[in-house]
Formats: structure tokens, C-alpha cells, sequence
């Protein structure tokens, strides 16, 4: 059992699989609340259960989506270690579905890219907590489950392929501009094309970046609007000027007004006959 919060200078762990995000975490935390020393890194959901285990700190910060064992994964193991008496924060690239869970959980959590101010009030919130019941037990294993399950219901309905939501196609997309998040219109979208870890959003005005892979943007677009032209391409057919053939017989989608030609695999050909 850890002494009381009085007698030791308060420990955090940080979980996500992109060190440039962890590096980013730890900067604003020695910002925002300086008293908490960060006393691990983890690169995925095992490693920070080890970790969390071996060091007992008193905030862990999870990513959500790490590879191998989740944050949500781990976070059920971590709160069930013998002894535990911490707070999980949630970090999270999720779109505003998602959110509302978190919301409804009354569980931590920090939108990606992590804004200072926010940081500033999860922090008062996890050390009012501590502070009220130490020394006594941690993150509650049942809300935690709790919140598994309405984010299990959410992805189930992001995979459905005929209508995926009952408010209709997605209207917006909550994207990351360097450390700024922004609301774009998906009207204003160009194109989505993903790479192993980011979906790129791009308008005519700006580059954004998002976490949502495009077999999970599919069947939350209007299929009228934006077609599938590659297993990472998602294009606005509003914004496609033409669709042209080289050599090999390869199309290749042109955007208007936009430098950017976009391949288009053979598994889509079919869908520009003609071209």
C-alpha cells in the first residue's frame, strides 16, 4: 500500500504508442502541474499494466487505441492490481460519439492534440479526487467496464454499412491542425487518404489529420458524395475535375484546383467507366 499523498510527491505514467505524442504529454504536464512527476513511459497496453504494476503511480495516462493490448484493455487490468489506489485519464483521438460516452461515465478523459487548458482542468479534477480519498481505493473497475461497453456499442455501429447512424451521414470532422484541433465542414473535404497511422483530410484551405482509418469513414459518408477509389483514398466526387488514363492503363483522379492527382486501384476501376 502507497503512503498517503502528503508524503510522497504524486507519479504519473504515460501509455501511447507514439513517442512524439508522450513527448508532447510530458511537456504540457510539467507546464500545467509541475508537482507530478512522470515516472514511466509505455509504448502499448502490456508494457503499461507491467509498468503500472511495478511502480504503482498514482495517474496513469492511457492511449486509447495502442497495438496489442488496448488503453481500455489495460486500464481494467491496471485498476484491478492489488493495492491500487490511482486515476486513469483517457487520451483519445475518438470523434464526438465517442465523447459523449466518456461524458455520460464521468470518466477522464483528454481529446488528441491535448490542449494546455484542458490538461490544466483534468489535472484539479484527478488531484481533488486523490486528495479526497487517500489513502483509499482507485478508478472504479465497474465504470470502467461501463464505458468499455457503450464504446464496444459505438464501433459496432461505425462498421455497419447500411445506415450506420440514424442522424444520417457525418457532418463533421473533428481533425488536428498542427497542436490546434478544428470542426471542418465534410462538405469542404477533398479527399481522405490514410497511411499505417493517420487519415489525412484535406480542403482546399488546409491539411488535417485524423486517427479514424477509411474502412471506418466508409460507411459513415454519404455514398453519393464520396466514393472509395483506393483501400486508403476516399474522394468528394464534387471536387473531382477529371479522370485520366497514363500508359499503363492506370487512372488517375484530377482535383480541381488542387495540385494532388489520386490513384485509382483496380479494385475501383469499374467505377469510372469510360475514363
Amino acid at each position: 500500500m502507497k503512503p498517503a499523498l502528503a508524503a510522497h510527491r504524486l507519479r504519473g505514467l504515460l501509455a501511447d504508442d507514439e513517442r512524439l505524442l508522450r513527448e508532447q504529454l510530458k511537456t504540457r504536464l510539467a507546464q500545467v502541474w509541475p508537482q507530478l512527476e512522470v515516472c514511466g513511459e509505455a509504448r502499448d497496453g502490456q508494457e503499461a499494466l507491467d509498468k503500472a504494476q511495478a511502480l504503482q503511480p498514482d495517474v496513469v495516462f492511457l492511449d486509447i487505441r495502442m497495438p496489442g493490448m488496448s488503453g481500455l484493455e489495460a486500464a481494467r487490468e491496471i485498476v484491478a492490481l492489488p493495492g491500487w489506489a490511482g486515476e486513469v485519464v483517457f487520451v483519445t483521438a475518438y470523434d464526438e460519439y465517442a465523447i459523449a460516452a466518456f461524458e455520460q461515465g464521468a470518466i477522464d478523459y483528454l481529446l488528441k492534440p491535448v490542449e494546455p487548458h484542458r490538461l490544466a482542468q483534468t489535472a484539479q479534477r484527478v488531484q481533488a479526487r486523490l486528495q479526497a480519498r487517500a489513502p483509499g481505493p482507485g478508478a472504479d473497475e465497474a465504470a470502467l467496464d461501463a464505458l468499455l461497453a457503450k464504446l464496444l456499442h459505438i464501433g459496432q455501429g461505425v462498421e455497419r454499412t447500411a445506415n450506420p447512424r440514424d442522424d444520417g451521414p457525418l457532418r463533421w470532422i473533428q481533425a488536428s491542425v498542427g497542436s490546434t484541433t478544428r470542426l471542418i465542414d465534410v462538405q469542404d473535404v477533398l479527399f481522405f487518404r490514410s497511411d499505417d497511422k493517420y487519415t489525412r483530410v484535406q480542403t482546399r484551405q488546409l491539411e488535417a489529420f485524423i486517427r479514424t482509418p477509411i474502412r471506418e469513414l466508409v460507411p459513415r459518408l454519404d455514398p453519393q458524395q464520396f466514393w472509395q477509389i483506393h483501400r486508403s483514398t476516399l474522394v468528394n466526387l464534387a471536387a473531382v475535375s477529371s479522370v485520366t488514363r497514363d500508359d499503363a492503363g492506370r487512372q488517375r483522379v484530377h482535383i480541381e484546383g488542387h495540385p494532388e492527382v489520386l490513384e485509382v486501384s483496380r479494385s475501383f476501376a469499374h467505377l469510372f467507366r469510360g475514363a
